[in-house]
């Protein structure tokens, strides 16, 4: 009876915190603005696309998962793009010239920036690659995913459907 108590308490107290962490995950906070040189020279400053859900994909071509992640992205950003919804590849080295050869190996149209100062990915906190920022319509940074593992677009879906329908 006893155990019984004390496992109900560990339980209750567990649900709490995961409950917690979920609210907190919730909060939204503004999104830093930028403005960054695209892959066709154009410049792109994220204050301009207020009203659209945006998604900041983070990498890097030496990022064995992040070349797996960028085709599937374009396949997101091609279906999801007439829906309000807008990603940015922001590459993150300091020469470009490897990221430039993979895009073009890889096929992928979705707009890349080049992060060669590592500004951005000072201001949005980058650890780890891929990294990608959902923003909301109102300029409101919702979701943050590190890394990528099979099956991730599944969540970036969900995550841009409900974005959407804000």
């Amino acid at each position: 009876m006893l155990i019984t108590s004390w496992v109900k308490k560990i339980v209750s107290s567990l649900a709490t915190v995961l409950l917690l962490s979920v609210f907190a995950h919730a909060a939204s906070t503004p999104a830093p603005d930028f403005t960054l040189k695209s892959s066709t020279g154009v410049n792109v400053r994220l204050a301009e696309q207020h009203g659209q859900v945006v998604m900041l994909n983070f990498w890097a071509s030496w990022c064995g998962p992040c070349r797996q992640e960028m085709p599937l992205l374009d396949g997101i950003a091609k279906k999801y793009g007439k829906m309000g919804f807008v990603l940015y590849g922001i590459n993150v080295e300091q020469d470009n010239t490897d990221a430039k050869k993979m895009l073009k190996e890889l096929g992928v149209v979705f707009p890349i920036l080049f992060d060669t100062e590592s500004k951005l990915s000072s201001l949005y906190s980058v650890e780890a690659m891929p990294t990608s920022v959902m923003i909301d319509k109102k300029g409101q940074i919702r979701y943050i995913d590190k890394g990528y593992k099979t099956g991730d677009e599944d969540k970036y879906r969900a995550q841009i459907m409900e974005l959407i329908r804000e």
